[in-house]
């Protein structure tokens, strides 16, 4: 990332108000004009900082004549002027938000009294839900509905995230907090990792009521890609929770593998239905596709920790203290040595039968734990190694 900013004395800065700008001209010097009253009008002593990500309709010039810092972000991606902006921020606290006059910077002084009061991140919400208030025409009904109210309540249950709005990308935050937690996305995924990550590491939180307002550019439509942000946005989300993507699924079905096979191995009966051959075959599916989506959650977790993306728990902790790779070898083994043994035990039975037709109902009680106990020997060697390389940047 190449950041290029003016030279500035050295007067202490309370806040930093940050608008990361992309051809942003209709809307720019309201913005930063609502910021400067703002700050004025309570004595707030601040500065306005514009991250531009590289505008071609003049919006740095407008920036700078109204009065406001501008700092030139090669690097693309509002992630990435963001970062630019914020690292160049003086003040003790920075306030963000977009530059297209939908977020009211009249409102900048709401943030700043809760992180006064000791708050590490101060949350826009725009929903009624949380106090806030959208005017008419200012939010797509989809997203208003649907996929905002959905995806706050999402990072709610899963990440336990004290907010009603996680989309609202005005927020306030101490620039000591944000860079304890060494955010990562270049891209929209800025601003929810914010939110998920100060929701890991206990961040203390208040949520502050707005009122967003219709967008105001005319030149260009807004850059928010409904149902492409949308999905990054749960992609995101899945990535950070390995344990509704991967353990969970694949706890269920092992379970559901192994209650077959306690009714396919004795053939068990229920009404016309008889548990057979054909059920331990549906059954190994189940286990082996099980096992291979707890390995990817453990694969998936290991690296957004050493990524930085998501804290160590006591769990994690635990795993990697009782798993190194030796052991994963030993139990790699038993389970090869057992299953290539009913293999064996299964081609011997062939021999003796001549190397002709065999009683398939009972030779596959055989074939098919013995396959899937190799299977499952083969997976395990091969994610040992693998989880002990990721695991070698943790210790």
């Amino acid at each position: 990332m190449t950041i290029q900013s003016p030279k500035h004395d050295s007067q202490p800065v309370e806040v930093s108000v940050v608008m990361p700008c992309l051809n942003e001209a209709d809307t720019l010097e309201i913005c930063i004009q609502k910021a400067q009253r703002s700050l004025e009008e309570h004595k707030i002593c601040g500065e306005i900082i514009v991250a531009d990500n590289g505008s071609t309709d003049g919006s740095q010039a407008i920036a700078e004549k109204a009065g406001a810092r501008v700092i030139l972000v090669s690097a693309k991606g509002y992630g990435n002027a963001l970062m630019g902006g914020i690292a160049a921020a003086r003040g003790k606290f920075v306030i963000m938000g977009d530059a297209d006059d939908s977020y009211d910077f009249l409102e900048v002084p709401k943030f700043v009294s809760e992180l006064r009061k000791g708050y590490d991140l101060a949350q826009g919400c725009r929903l009624p839900s949380g106090g806030g208030q959208v005017m008419d025409g200012a939010m797509p009904f989809l997203h208003r509905w649907w996929g905002n109210p959905m995806l706050s309540f999402l990072a709610r249950w899963w990440f336990h995230t004290p907010i009603h709005d996680i989309y609202c990308g005005m927020r306030g935050f101490t620039k000591d907090w944000y860079e304890k937690l060494k955010q990562q996305c270049t891209g929209m995924e800025f601003a929810t990792e914010m939110i998920i990550k100060s929701s890991f590491y206990g961040a203390k939180t208040a949520e502050v009521p707005i009122t967003l307002h219709p967008d105001g550019r005319k030149a260009h439509a807004p850059h928010l890609k409904t149902f492409r942000d949308g999905w990054r946005t749960i992609r995101f989300f899945l990535m950070l929770t390995p344990r509704w993507l991967f353990l969970a699924p694949g706890l269920l079905l092992i379970a559901v593998g192994l209650i077959s096979y306690g009714l396919a191995i004795p053939a068990v009966r229920i009404g016309n239905a008889i548990f057979d051959a054909h059920t331990l075959l549906f059954a190994s599916l189940a286990i082996l596709c099980g096992y291979q989506s707890i390995v990817f959650a453990i694969f998936t977790k290991t690296f957004a920790v050493n990524e930085g993306l998501m804290p160590e728990d006591e769990r994690y902790r635990q795993f990697y203290r009782w798993m190194n790779l030796e052991r994963g070898l030993i139990a790699a083994l038993v389970m090869l040595v057992v299953g290539v043994t009913l293999l064996l035990i299964a081609v011997n039975h062939w021999r003796l039968a001549g190397f002709g037709r065999l009683d398939y109902a009972q030779t596959m009680r055989l074939v098919v734990p013995g396959a899937t106990l190799t299977a499952l020997g083969c997976q395990t060697m091969l994610s040992s190694f693998f989880v002990s390389i990721l695991g070698m940047h943790r210790r």
